[in-house]
């Protein structure tokens, strides 16, 4: 660090990720990260989901991570909780995935049903 400008910029980059993980927010956004998903990838999977919802500005998402959600066959699983809804659970997420649940089920309130748990048959 070469001056007070840089470290007042690293500070407001660590409030904002501490923000997103806000659980009083509107939406939820839970990825398991538990051994088996963590084995599976869901580190990146959670660093896409954090990296995207900071780029969109979604001020009324949080994204956290949980244990062994109990499904590891599933894994790396994404839970979107919204009040009054069901909740969606969607399975075998990657990055690209991540990406794709956020733009279209976070902004434009569709769900990626092909995604969702009881699509893979």
């Amino acid at each position: 660090m070469k001056s007070l400008e840089e470290l007042k910029k690293l500070r407001d980059e660590a409030i904002k990720n501490v923000e997103l993980r806000n659980t009083d927010k509107d939406v939820r956004v839970v990825v398991g990260m538990a051994t088996c998903g963590i084995s599976a990838g869901a580190r990146p999977v959670l660093s896409t989901l954090v990296e995207e919802v900071a780029k969109r500005n979604l001020t009324n998402v949080s994204v956290v991570q949980t244990g062994c959600i109990g499904m590891c066959t599933y894994e790396p699983i994404v839970e979107v909780y919204v009040p009054g809804k069901e909740k969606v659970t969607y399975i075998h997420v990657n990055p690209d995935k991540a990406k794709r649940i956020v733009s279209e089920h976070l902004v434009n309130n569709r769900v990626v049903k092909e995604y969702t748990i009881g699509s893979e048959k």
